[in-house]
């Protein structure tokens, strides 16, 4: 990085900081997902313990089971890879996404908790040790409705703003969703409901923070 973009990056973030609504809606909204990811343990060693319903998907039944892990997770990482890169450099992303994937974590403890699931059959356990530490290092397969490595997807493709960045975005959401099938570790109805619950939250944080919330 030349040192007139890194001059740049530094006086973006500082007129973020200078500003007192900013400043609020970056604080609290990092304070918030990190409140929540503290309690995803729990919350996933709780509902790990009840008994649910197994569906009878006819997609999956279709679907011999493969282990896709290491490319699901590829791909989760490399979008995550360059959501940070453009987003440090764009603070209003960072706020964004920040607080988009709080609620939208919250909204998903809700509907897991009154969605009472069975892991499908045949489910490959999908695991990935850079954010095992969220579900306390366990095995975790009933938190199902709605998926969260769609949603996870879903948000950073909404929240990327270069058309490029969009379309390969949209291309690992389509793809990650294919994987999780072939894998059987979600229901079909968890991840083609998903985006039925992201967009809106997605919306609904757009216009709480407002068009003029952060400088570019």
């Amino acid at each position: 990085m030349s040192r007139s973009n890194s001059i740049s990056l530094k006086e973006t973030w500082k007129l973020v900081w200078n500003s007192s609504m900013g400043r609020f809606q970056m604080i609290t909204g990092s304070v918030l997902l990190a409140v929540v990811l503290c309690i995803l343990p729990s919350f996933f060693a709780n509902i790990e313990l009840r008994k649910g319903v197994q569906v009878n998907d006819w997609v999956l039944a279709q679907i011999p089971a493969h282990n896709m892990s290491v490319v699901i997770f590829a791909i989760i990482w490399g979008m995550g890879g360059l959501a940070f890169y453009r987003a440090a450099r764009r603070p209003s992303m960072y706020v964004t996404y920040v607080w988009a994937y709080a609620l939208t974590l919250i909204v998903r403890m809700f509907t897991i908790s009154i969605v009472k699931l069975d892991p499908p059959a045949g489910l490959i356990q999908l695991t990935d040790p850079l954010t095992g530490i969220f579900y306390g290092h366990a095995t975790i397969t009933k938190d199902l409705f709605f998926s969260g490595h769609t949603t996870t997807l879903l948000l950073i493709y909404l929240t990327l703003e270069k058309k490029g960045d969009r379309i390969l975005g949209l291309i690992a959401v389509f793809t990650v969703a294919c994987l999780l099938l072939v894998q059987h570790v979600h229901y079909t109805m968890d991840i083609l409901m998903a985006p039925f619950f992201v967009y809106p939250i997605y919306r609904l944080v757009k216009l709480m923070l407002g068009d003029d919330q952060l400088a570019s």
